[in-house]
Formats: structure tokens, sequence, C-alpha cells
């Protein structure tokens, strides 16, 4: 019997012992599970700055973590060894919430100050942000979400009171894009006007050459969030060859100034990333 995940937007019908699109979830025993709960493949102690987030509690660091698999095909991908891949055939490493929140703790005399959940897409692992995030709340640690923004508003809505602080991608600002990577842009425009009434929130949008790189589509990005709040930072950041992608040129580092100068036209904080 077939089960209809509810966590993001494309809802996979899933079989018994199958897998849905984001290789995370699965059908066991009738039930939706998340799959990946609690396999790290990634944990590094990173400045906040890098997630990106420069106007959340600057200078400090964050334990971050990541598992595998992802709702998105971004050809472009910057972490495709671990977000287009399954628990079949890369290494991970079980790691509770209890754990990893006292992992966290025990990281504050370095100047952790709580734990990011990055580096693929987090929100495929919700019942595992879930439980760490409450579980860190109630131990005075930070959490912040590094995410496409491709999430239902049900659970959505269930985890932001854990959540401090989200960087979310604004991969572009066209509908055509968005079916590209097998997303969608109104639904992340939600999530980020959601988000926003909630929580510190930044953006980030990776200029790819002739993919999302126009000025008038950089003018209506920015005049967006600005309706949304003109103070959300947004990160404009410069494409490099990557995955599927390896054969296209870096952004220019002009063209990065350039929509970056844009975007200050309705935006109080631009930044320029990876220059």
């Amino acid at each position: 019997m077939k089960i209809v995940c509810e966590v993001c937007p494309h809802h996979c019908s899933i079989g018994d012992g199958q897998l849905g699109f984001c290789r995370a979830r699965t059908n066991r025993d009738g039930k939706i599970i998340c799959e990946n709960y609690g396999k790290l493949t990634s944990m590094a102690l990173d400045p906040i700055e890098k997630k990106p987030l420069n106007r959340f509690l600057p200078g400090s660091y964050i334990l971050s973590v990541g598992s595998y698999g992802c709702n998105f095909r971004c050809p472009f991908c910057q972490n495709s060894g671990i977000s287009m891949t399954s628990g079949e055939i890369i290494n991970t490493e079980k790691v509770m919430p209890e754990t990893l929140v006292n992992m966290a703790l025990s990281l504050t005399n370095k100047g952790n100050i709580g734990i990011a959940y990055t580096y693929n897409e987090p929100m495929i692992s919700y019942e595992y942000v879930m439980d760490s995030a409450r579980l860190a709340k109630e131990k005075g640690l930070k959490n912040v979400v590094v995410t496409n923004g491709y999430i239902c508003e049900r659970p959505l809505l269930e985890l932001l009171p854990f959540i401090d602080a989200m960087n979310i991608d604004l991969k572009a600002f066209s509908d055509n894009f968005y079916k590209k990577v097998r997303g969608d842009l109104e639904t992340v425009k939600r999530t980020i006007s959601l988000a926003a009434k909630q929580c510190h929130v930044e953006i980030t949008t990776l200029i790819i050459p002739d993919e999302n790189d126009g000025e008038n589509e950089m003018k209506e990005l920015s005049s967006w969030i600005a309706s949304v709040n003109p103070d959300i930072p947004l990160h404009v950041t410069r494409f490099f060859p990557r995955w599927l992608m390896r054969s296209k040129k870096p952004t220019p580092v002009e063209k990065i100034y350039r929509l970056a100068e844009i975007a200050r036209e309705n935006l109080r904080y631009v930044y320029e990333g990876n220059i």
C-alpha cells in the first residue's frame, strides 16, 4: 500500500520499503518515516557567517551538521556528493538528538551558540530536525536551518517556534528556473514570508551565468524581498562550476557587484559572496 508523504510539495506516493524523490523518506509498515534520521555525513564547527548569516550573532560559531538527500535536482549543486545520493552508497554516522545536543553543549567554550542543520536539505529530515531543535532549545542553544525553502506549510509552522534563524535559498525569481530544479517559486516565497514573521531570516541567491543573472530579475527579486521586509539580508553569491555544470564558467565578479548594486536599491543589507 502506498502512502503520501506530506513534508514537501512533491507529495510522493511511496510504496512499502521504497524511497521518495528526496531519497531520505520511506514507507515503513504503512507509515512515512525519516529514513535518514540521525544519519550524519558531515559535521563541523563553523563561523556563523559561513551559513551564511551575517547579521545573526556575528563572530560566533555554530555546530553544523548534515545528512544526505534533497528534494531539488539543481544541476549546479555545490554539495552533490551528499545531497544527490542515498544512504546505501554513502558513509554515515548515527548521532541521535540527545548526543548531538550534548556535543553542541560541549563546544560552547569554543564559541558555539547551537546547531545548524545544513549541507544537504535538512527539511527532508524533518523529524530529526524537530526533535533535535526542541531539545537544543530546552538547553538554551540556538537553532539555525539552511534550506531551499521547499516545505509544506503545516510542518514549517510546527518547526518555526524552535528555530532562531534561517538562511533560505531564493534560487531565482522565475517559474521556469524552479521547474528545472523540480521546485516551485511560490512555495519558497511563502516559506520566506512565514519564517520572516517568526525568526531571523537571510536569503541567498547563487548567480549562474545565462540562467538567473538578468538585471530585471534581480530588480524583481529584491523588490519582492523588500515587500516582506527591507531589512532581510540578501547574499548575492558567485557560481563556480560544480556537478552537472562543470563546463560553465564562473560568474564574472563584475556581474556580482552589479547585481548587488541593483539589489541595494530595494534592500538595506546586501552582501557579495564567493568573491
